[in-house]
């Protein structure tokens, strides 16, 4: 009990003394006269009453629960994305199920706690929501980042803490924010079963690259098949949306990586969108397709053959190049010398090129640079300045472009050992023992020169006759043999050798070889007379041409143009897409002021027009950042002007898939429900420590229970004992003759 009035102790003394001298003064001359003991009972009585009255003006209170008591917020935020929608939950439920069951149960359990249980879908955490209403329908889930933002809303509203129910699947790559330990600790409850259920992945697709109208290229998918052991797995190949081939594949395993490859062609003159799809039905339907994009192939590529002498060789390789439409190739071939002892030529090339290359091979950047690929064929390393070998390696490079040595004569002595181009090429002059088990292997039982490819070759770009690489290796045992082979010595550290010749010791000798150098390619061909294979063989047979033509366009592939775009960092819809642009000029030099224009045009036709900026003055960089919205198609088109005159125009394709990597990984993620409590001070908690969560949230630190004053003097009681005190009073003057 206390007082709701509080007077200062002087008063209360004074209040005391008052009552008593008021109640002596009241029976002081008592008529008739009273005993000391009756006076002392009525002053007693008049005391009590008067006191009584004084107490009640200080307001006498208790202390008593308010019927109000205050609760504080605890949010329950459901993992609403579409991993949750998997039903490997017990008794067949869905994760979501599992999730609403949780959710009713943390209700019930907590019933008369002073904590107010709200649920929050994760994708939108300012609204609560009924759990009934949930749906797995979100295509993304950033845990870390929508529990940042969960946090801070749960914040402002003096929550207790934060609860996340989640299977774990997240798409961020972070998955927690370390050391972030705030005041409001977060709880995860993890749902879904801990066996993996059955299911089809396609975890990725490639596809090679198509640098020429008409090439073929490998579309290459990998399946990871689950509880599939014995069941037939079949992947669809689509070409835009039309069924172009499928293959099927039986796992003998219960988890199986499966690769599928296919061969196309795409079309030559707009992008082409190639999907995998698995046929079977599976628990986790949305990763069973992925889309990969071949760009459009248009132009031509230009190709400089250089021949030191005229002969067959030349006549039936400038034919062979001449059936590829996408090809455009300029022929120098050395005849002769004139009375001046200069060296003549015969040229083949456009009106405007051609009288560049009657003086001879190149001697500028700007003229060998116009090029893509440049083939020396028996040409010696003396017919060249330092300068113009310098050149070739620029060329090859800094360019980017691609260089062919072929020819005895290219080999003969001691080749180019001794020149600038000397390391430029795939095979090491100065080393002329090598010896390859698998070469040799490729190589044996052949007539001596007889062509083979080996592993690498039999599927190579530039070599592959056939889809199937043991086809491809027997079409090249039926090559008749060359009339030599020049030992160019032995390829490389890194080169691949691409096919091989059986020397008189039955051992193999290279003789195609390719490696990569700097940004371009090289490729030696050691063998002589290789007109053999066309005329040697049926007039339908077309295996000359296209081992030529192969090649070519295996060298010309890296060359790019003066204008460069390079897109990347492309996750998915909704997101923002960094462009780079290259600009250089007829030498192939960076340009630091040019005016670089960009139009992106989104799959619905929408256009927009970007200025991409100078990032990096060394390389000629401009970079720009395209906000890719929409999922889909995309063509962005790159325009580059320097000094008025516009050096190039290039355009690259993206794909811009439906966001899938909610399923990319679908298993129940444990360990980062587990990092995203600690991070946050709390638990993580599932199915079987339930009771466990449900006991931390009842010690939870709430807010301090609410009291009111209630009043003790204002009641019957008092009122009662007042008048009891004076009707005792009044009796005892009445029948003491006072009245």
């Amino acid at each position: 009990m206390s007082l709701a009035v509080v007077w200062p102790w002087w008063a209360l003394v004074a209040a005391a003394v008052g009552i008593v001298i008021a109640a002596l003064a009241a029976y002081r001359r008592a008529v008739p006269p009273l005993t000391e003991g009756q006076r002392a009972a009525l002053v007693g009585l008049r005391v009590l009453v008067l006191s009584a009255l004084v107490v009640a003006l200080l307001r006498p209170v208790r202390q008593s629960p308010s019927a109000e008591q205050p609760t504080r917020l605890l949010p329950v935020v459901v993992d609403v994305s579409g991993s949750m929608g998997i039903p490997d939950a017990p008794e067949g439920k869905t994760r979501l199920d599992a999730a609403r069951t949780l959710v009713r149960t943390i209700e019930s359990q907590l019933t008369g706690a002073r904590l107010r249980v709200e649920v929050w879908p994760m994708h939108d955490g300012t609204t609560a929501t009924d759990v009934n209403a949930l749906r797995a329908e979100g295509t993304r889930s950033d845990l870390a980042a929508a529990i940042d933002e969960v946090a801070g809303r749960a914040l402002a509203r003096d929550a207790a803490a934060v609860v996340l129910v989640s299977d774990g699947v997240t798409t961020d790559r972070g998955v927690a924010r370390p050391e972030r330990r705030d005041a409001l600790p977060l709880f995860t409850m993890a749902v879904g079963g801990a066996q993996a259920v059955r299911d089809l992945d396609v975890v990725r697709i490639e596809a090679g690259t198509a640098t020429l109208p008409g090439s073929a290229i490998d579309i290459l998918a990998v399946v990871v098949a689950r509880g599939m052991r014995g069941r037939a797995v079949t992947l669809r190949l689509s070409e835009n949306g039309r069924p172009v081939d499928s293959a099927t594949v039986t796992p003998d395993a219960d988890v199986a990586t499966i690769p599928f490859r296919f061969v196309v062609t795409p079309p030559p003159d707009q992008p082409t969108v190639y999907a995998t799809e698995v046929q079977q039905a599976d628990a986790v339907p949305g990763n069973d397709r992925r889309q990969v994009l071949v760009p459009p192939q248009m132009g031509q590529r230009r190709v400089l053959l250089m021949e030191g002498a005229p002969g067959f060789e030349h006549t039936f390789l400038k034919r062979a190049l001449a059936t590829d439409t996408a090809l455009s190739v300029d022929a120098l071939v050395r005849k002769g010398r004139d009375d001046q002892g200069r060296d003549t030529f015969a040229v083949q090339a456009t009106e405007d090129r051609a009288s560049v290359l009657a003086q001879g091979f190149p001697s500028s950047r700007e003229t060998l640079f116009q090029y893509d690929a440049v083939v020396l064929s028996n040409v010696e390393a003396e017919f060249f300045t330092r300068a113009q070998l310098e050149l070739v390696r620029q060329f090859v490079a800094e360019r980017g472009g691609g260089l062919l040595v072929m020819g005895s004569r290219s080999f003969e002595r001691e080749g180019m050992a001794a020149t600038p181009i000397a390391d430029v090429l795939p095979v090491d002059p100065a080393v002329r023992r090598w010896q390859d088990a698998a070469a040799d292997d490729a190589a044996r039982n052949l007539p001596a020169n007889a062509p083979a490819v080996t592993r690498d070759g039999a599927t190579h770009s530039a070599t592959r006759l056939s889809i199937d690489g043991d086809d491809s290796a027997a079409l090249w045992r039926t090559f008749p043999p060359l009339a030599s082979v020049s030992s160019m010595g032995a390829p490389r550290p890194g080169a691949q050798v691409l096919a091989v010749t059986a020397n008189p010791g039955g051992q193999a000798s290279p003789l195609i070889v390719m490696q990569r150098f700097g940004q371009g390619r090289s490729l030696v061909f050691a063998g002589e007379a290789a007109w053999r294979w066309r005329m040697m063989r049926p007039s339908s047979d077309t295996a000359y041409a296209t081992v030529w033509r192969q090649m070519i366009r295996a060298l010309v592939a890296p060359a790019p143009g003066p204008v460069i775009m390079r897109a990347g960092g492309v996750a998915g819809a909704n997101e923002q897409t960094p462009v780079l642009i290259d600009v250089r000029d007829a030498r192939f030099l960076p340009v630091t002021d040019a005016e670089v224009r960009l139009t992106a045009q989104a799959p619905d036709g929408r256009t927009r027009s970007l200025q991409p900026v100078l990032s990096d003055a060394a390389a000629g960089r401009y970079a720009v950042v395209v906000p890719t919205s929409d999922a889909g198609v995309w063509t962005l088109t790159a325009e580059a002007v320097h000094r008025g005159v516009v050096r190039g125009t290039t355009v690259t394709h993206l794909l811009i898939p439906p966001p899938n990597d909610e399923f990319t990984r679908p298993e129940v993620n444990l360990p980062a429900l587990r990092r995203l409590a600690d991070a946050a001070g709390g638990q993580a908690f599932t199915d079987d420590t339930l009771p466990d969560l449900i006991e931390r949230l009842r010690r939870l630190q709430t807010s301090p229970a609410r009291y009111e004053d209630v009043d003790l003097w204002h009641n019957v009681w008092t009122l009662a004992g007042i008048i009891a005190l004076l009707a005792t009073e009044w009796t005892l003057r009445r029948h003491w003759g006072m009245l």
